[in-house]
């Protein structure tokens, strides 16, 4: 196995990252009155969008060629620390709500980006199987945004 052998994956992870970034900017910008309404909410969805970021840089960091994997873990760590820090404070938010609730939907966030921070950390000790945890924090984050782009869409209406 090389990464030369997740191209294909990486490019349509990319494309569909960047294109649910675009959902939940479009969606903030139709309900934005709503959105500032709720505290947690503009965190959240920043959030949310930094989450799909990380999956679209992640992705194209992937297709550089001959790129070592110790350095793709290490540009992934990076970019999940950062993506790490608004998620934990969008968390923090949430909790200060709605205890129970606010952990539920904090580590809807929370938990992809760890599976980044993993996936890195094995690819930077040489171990190419951590593109599998990178890409389970993928669609754990591609599931997690989904739901909330449904908040930010629908939910704030209600």
């Amino acid at each position: 196995m090389n990464l030369a052998d997740w191209s294909d994956l990486f490019v349509a992870a990319a494309g569909a990252s960047a294109a649910l970034a675009g959902l939940i900017i479009v969606a903030m910008s139709v309900n934005i009155e709503v959105i500032v309404r709720y505290p947690t909410l503009p965190s959240r969805a920043g959030s949310t969008i930094a989450v799909l970021v990380l999956s679209t840089i992640a992705s194209l960091l992937g297709l550089i060629p001959e790129l070592p994997s110790q350095y793709l873990g290490a540009a992934i760590i990076l970019f999940s620390l950062v993506c790490l820090v608004f998620a934990i404070g969008s968390t923090v938010g949430l909790v200060r709500t709605s205890p129970l609730s606010g952990i539920l939907k904090g580590a809807v966030l929370i938990v992809p980006v760890l599976g980044f921070v993993i996936g890195g950390a094995i690819l930077v000790a040489g171990v190419l199987a951590g593109l599998y945890v990178v890409v389970a924090g993928m669609l754990l984050g591609f599931v997690g945004t989904v739901l909330n782009a449904w908040v930010l869409l629908v939910e704030v209406r209600r």
